[in-house]
């Protein structure tokens, strides 16, 4: 009888450690610490030069984080602005038409093309006499006109050549060197701008989380060299059970427990997904662990305590209301 007593006893009691479990578990929602996370990709792939900050530290907007070898890209810049003077030279060439030196010399070589038709018509001619007596081969006649045919396209060469000198420049070749030269402009300011970006700055305020390369290390073309943490305070990424859902608004007010901290952190509730997600591991107990539940994202509310909180580390949330009862 006595060993049944002692046994209804023990029964008792731990029902009534169950029952206080699942009560005080009913509004507590479980997650982690979370702070909003920005990346900074490498432009190029280039070696790392410099690493001027270490993981922890704050850092303010704008700042210099860390620096990527910079000659090959120096140098693609160095032979865009050549490539840009070059075709400026040619636009302006073209835009004020040709020099009288080179118009004197155009009209130069016209005259000896045209001397040298007037001396192959003249062999051409006395070739033919001299073929009429029989004298010569017809293959030396056929050759006289062939000279004089060359010479005849010679001279159209040279006329033509000097007509446009005189005429000046088309506006369609002035079209086409503006938009060569326009294109060359953005080839350069495209380098330029991967230029100033090996040198990498934080884009915001913020505190560094993850430096993954050292000095000396080539990071792949868009791999991240800067892992920033930013913002005013973290946030709690928690689950919210079923059973909570149909009640849980954005704009709810909660208190966020973390083991080693004397108080709880006032937060709010900013974001709810739409779509369920299976329970984490960590949120699983009892008839809850087979259930859906909802992320949901609580504010904590920027203070002094709560810069500098630590990302990732396990927290609590309970709704105020339900705290109060």
């Amino acid at each position: 009888m006595r060993n049944l007593s002692a046994s209804l006893l023990v029964i008792f009691a731990a029902l009534s450690i169950a029952g206080c479990t699942r009560e005080n578990d009913a509004g507590t929602l479980l997650g982690t610490l979370e702070w909003d996370r920005i990346s900074v990709p490498a432009e190029v792939s280039e070696p790392v030069t410099q690493i001027l900050v270490k993981e922890g530290d704050n850092v303010a907007a704008d700042q210099l984080l860390l620096v990527l070898d910079p000659r090959r890209t120096q140098a693609q810049v160095d032979a865009a602005q050549a490539d840009v003077a070059r075709l400026s030279a040619a636009l302006d060439e073209l835009r004020h038409g040709a020099r009288a030196e080179t118009i004197d010399a155009s009209r130069a070589a016209l005259a000896r093309a045209q001397a040298g038709a007037v001396n192959a018509k003249l062999a051409r001619d006395r070739a033919a006499e001299i073929r009429k007596r029989g004298l010569n081969s017809q293959a030396d006649l056929d050759n006289a006109d062939a000279a004089l045919r060359q010479a005849n396209a010679e001279t159209n060469s040279a006329r033509a050549s000097l007509d446009e000198l005189l005429h000046g420049t088309r506006v369609e070749d002035i079209s086409q060197g503006e938009a060569a030269l326009a294109q060359a402009q953005a080839q350069l300011a495209q380098l330029q701008v991967t230029l100033s970006h090996l040198s990498v700055h934080a884009t915001r305020a913020g505190r560094v989380d993850s430096l993954p390369y050292k000095t000396g290390d080539r990071p792949a073309q868009g791999a991240s060299v800067v892992s920033l943490l930013v913002g005013d305070a973290p946030f709690a990424r928690v689950y919210v059970p079923e059973t909570m859902r149909a009640n849980l608004k954005q704009g709810a007010r909660f208190k966020i427990s973390i083991d080693g901290a004397a108080a709880p952190f006032d937060a709010t509730a900013l974001r709810i997904a739409s779509e369920p997600t299976f329970t984490p591991y960590y949120a699983l107990s009892g008839d809850d662990a087979s259930r859906l539940a909802w992320r949901a994202e609580l504010a904590l509310d920027a203070s002094e305590k709560t810069k500098d909180l630590p990302a990732g580390i396990p927290c609590r949330a309970l709704l105020a209301t339900s705290e109060k009862h």
